[in-house]
């Protein structure tokens, strides 16, 4: 994509359909006249004066306790400097979307048009009521460390600057294991630190506290190494100043063992590293682009330890590892402060998360067979779901320890699950599902490239390296539309209508007359077949040109699977093929099948349709929990519909006695576990937090599907089609842009796991 295109887009993202990216959501009942006598006049005022008599009610009786500030002054926005408060909106706005999205925290961003440290003091001294905690954000040093120091004196509520904190807690965390990996003293190592900024200067503290020693740490800003003998130096800068007599980079990093990179892009050279100790551990975290390139700085040393802050190699130094979670913890117990000791079991419970087994959800989504500690693994990973459950309650203990929480938790296990409840809708789910397609993009045919959306969904696949797009359609529309919307990009455009000479076209009807020339087809109606998109695409995947295909975004359903299953046919062993699809709902990812293909099943059909879904739920990274739904629970009809689950559900326990499934059941009781465990505890969902849905028919799976999307306005992933001999997918009807590039993350997938399983039997 061009600037210019990538710039449109940006705007275009934050404009519509909504300008902004969070809005306040009720959370109460408002619907009748004494819904809003409740919640306004006069209901409101016996709060009102409860609070009165005692200002922590307010945790009791308002949002304050799950309320976070994110404030600044745009004095020092990452990657654009001194922009002013009201351009610094957006990324204000940005933070807060994380802040939800990460451990469900809501936030007001509040832009402080004032570069005047008092009058940015009084003015979030004056709002402080309203948060339960103040994020400060992008305020420039050294004014960033006064305004802190006094506001974390002067309120009673927590307070952390994180371009500060949350640099500093990662990369320590990080570093404590780097260290670790490298058989290396953190109190002998001599440590370059490569910038004198607020983030610098806080890591420097921290890298001290977790036992650095300060004499063996050089640090650089703009006009070279920091000496003593330098004059005009901030406080914060004399603070690190070295006695060494040295100048430059190049000097600074001989036998270096630790190199911290948060200053500019490629100033760090391969001669450099050449002169650094033995393992030299590099954090080169200057952002969007680091100090020295991760494939340059691991392709000069084979014994280096290197670390970015980007999202497309190894250890990614990530503030969200961080600031989400801290503040969760701290706004739990209703702490006073965010102190030294919640910033260090901050970084000792990321350290020691990174030592233990990684979720298979992780896994799945680095396409890794098992990330485990080590050189390339010495953080946690931003989509990994322990760590709302690991880091809140270190830093929320810590608090507790430290003295500064007034609410303190007594049920740790009980608190546990509360934040795992948290994780809700945020969509993890897709953020895993295209990361992983990214590791290893295939080709994938877009059988109706020539329909707007479908070509934008080929576009965004092709700039996010989900797929390689061949595009398939009227070749002078697919030229225009490209030109309308910036897709210059080199792609294969093929129109097997019209090009008459394609050789692939003769090819494909000669292997498609031979399949089946027994059967009626005569080599002239094989060479029109292939001027038909759906079935020129599906030869391209059985010939191995392609190695997936998107089609049905103007065609109903049933003329697209037609050609899908007469050329590349079901899987070996599977006898019926099925659809599933995953929604994104507020209680997590759930899994419904089957949505697309098959009217009445019986219990045979239920049967294959449930191990199959078994099989898509685990290639998420998640352990199926399975309810088989009817109108009836357990026996209470002997209607056919009713007892076709039933046996369905007896032939999965005795042939798949491990699987977690149980039905016939109601929906309410399948979603609602303490219906489910006070009318049937003897169920195998008894406990459990169902993910999957197995319908009895047609009817009601395809409508339940349509009706979460509508009315709920949940998101969908899918129809995945299970029981192909090849990754085909089929959409619904004018899907939308995401739900195409969704679902051309699924196809990436499913070819990367057909192609594995077939290297596997070679």
């Amino acid at each position: 994509m061009s600037k210019q295109n990538k710039r449109s887009e940006a705007l275009t993202y934050h404009e519509k359909p909504t300008p902004g990216k969070i809005a306040v959501v009720p959370t109460k009942k408002y619907a009748t006249q004494r819904d809003l006598s409740l919640a306004y006049s006069p209901g409101v005022a016996e709060p009102c004066l409860e609070i009165e008599k005692d200002k922590e009610n307010a945790y009791k009786y308002t949002a304050k306790g799950n309320l976070v500030a994110v404030i600044s002054n745009g004095t020092a926005v990452l990657g654009l400097g001194n922009i002013g408060p009201d351009a610094s909106k957006p990324v204000m706005e940005g933070k807060g979307l994380l802040f939800k999205i990460f451990a469900d925290i809501d936030v007001f961003d509040i832009e402080v048009d004032t570069e005047n440290i008092d009058e940015f003091i009084e003015t979030v001294k004056n709002i402080a009521p309203t948060f339960g905690g103040i994020n400060l954000e992008d305020i420039k040093a050294p004014e960033a460390f006064e305004i802190e120091r006094r506001l974390k004196e002067e309120l009673d509520i927590p307070v952390m600057h994180d371009d500060q904190h949350g640099t500093a807690i990662i990369s320590a965390a990080a570093l404590i294991n780097a260290l670790e990996i490298a058989e290396k003293d953190i109190s002998k190592v001599k440590i370059v630190i490569s910038g004198a900024g607020a983030a610098a200067i806080s890591c420097s503290r921290l890298y001290q506290a977790c036992g650095a020693k300060r004499e063996n740490m050089v640090m650089l800003d703009s006009k070279g190494v920091i000496r003593k003998d330098r004059g005009n130096l901030t406080s914060q800068k004399a603070e690190f100043a070295t006695d060494r007599q040295i100048d430059t980079l190049d000097e600074a990093m001989v036998d270096a063992d630790v190199f911290i990179g948060l200053s500019m892009a490629d100033i760090v050279t391969p001669a450099m590293l050449l002169t650094m100790a033995k393992k030299p551990i590099v954090f080169a975290m200057a952002n969007p682009n680091p100090e020295i390139k991760y494939q340059l700085a691991v392709d000069t040393r084979d014994d280096i330890i290197m670390a970015t802050g980007r999202s497309d190699t190894p250890n990614q130094v990530n503030n969200v590892l961080g600031f989400p979670f801290i503040f969760r913890g701290a706004l739990d117990v209703r702490s006073s402060a965010i102190n030294e000791a919640m910033k260090m079991a901050a970084v000792q419970a990321l350290a020691k998360l990174a030592k233990e087994p990684v979720p298979e959800q992780v896994n799945v989504a680095y396409g890794k067979t098992r990330l485990t500690f080590g050189k390339d693994y010495i953080i946690p990973k931003p989509f990994d779901p322990r760590l709302i459950a690991e880091i809140p309650p270190a830093v929320a203990k810590a608090a507790m320890d430290s003295g500064v929480a007034k609410n303190p938790i007594l049920d740790w296990d009980k608190y546990k699950e509360t934040l795992q409840s948290r994780l809700g809708s945020d969509n993890k789910l897709v953020r895993l599902l295209l990361n992983r397609a990214k590791l290893d993009p295939k080709r994938v045919v877009f059988a109706e490239a020539d329909q707007l959306d479908v070509l934008k969904a080929a576009q965004i696949a092709l700039e996010e390296g989900i797929a390689i797009p061949i595009l398939l359609g009227r070749k002078e529309t697919i030229e225009e539309l490209m030109k309308e919307i910036g897709f210059d990009e080199d792609v294969l455009i093929i129109d097997p209508k019209t090009e008459e000479e394609n050789p692939r076209k003769e090819k494909y009807a000669k292997v498609y007359w031979e399949q089946r020339k027994r059967k009626g087809v005569t080599f002239y109606s094989a060479k029109r077949l292939m001027r038909e998109r759906n079935y020129f695409a599906a030869m391209m995947v059985n010939e191995g040109d392609a190695d997936a295909l998107i089609s049905g975004y103007s065609r109903n359903y049933p003329s697209v699977v037609k050609p899908m299953l007469e050329l590349i046919g079901m899987a070996k062993g599977v006898s019926r093929i099925a659809t599933t699809n995953v929604m994104i709902t507020k209680r997590g990812p759930l899994f419904l099948s089957d949505t697309s293909i098959n009217i009445n099943p019986g219990a045979k059909d239920l049967y294959r349709i449930a191990q199959m879904t078994a099989n898509v739920v685990k290639t998420f990274g998640l352990e199926p929990v399975m309810a088989m739904t009817s109108f009836s629970n357990f026996g209470s009809s002997q209607n056919e519909q009713g007892t076709k689950v039933r046996d369905a559900v007896a032939m999965l326990h005795r042939s798949h006695p491990d699987l977690v499934v149980d039905g016939e059941l109601q929906t309410d009781f399948a979603l609602n576990n303490e219906m489910l465990q006070d009318q049937f505890p003897f169920s195998k969902l008894a406990g459990k937090k169902v993910n999957t849905l197995i319908f009895p028919n047609l009817d009601s799976a395809n409508i339940t599907y349509k009706l979460l999307k509508e009315l709920n306005e949940a998101d969908s992933i899918g129809p995945i089609m299970m029981g192909m001999r090849k990754p085909v997918h089929i959409l619904q009807l004018h899907a939308s842009v995401d739900e195409i590039v969704n679902m051309t993350a699924i196809a990436v997938i499913d070819a990367q796991y057909k192609e594995k399983k077939e290297l596997e039997l070679v």
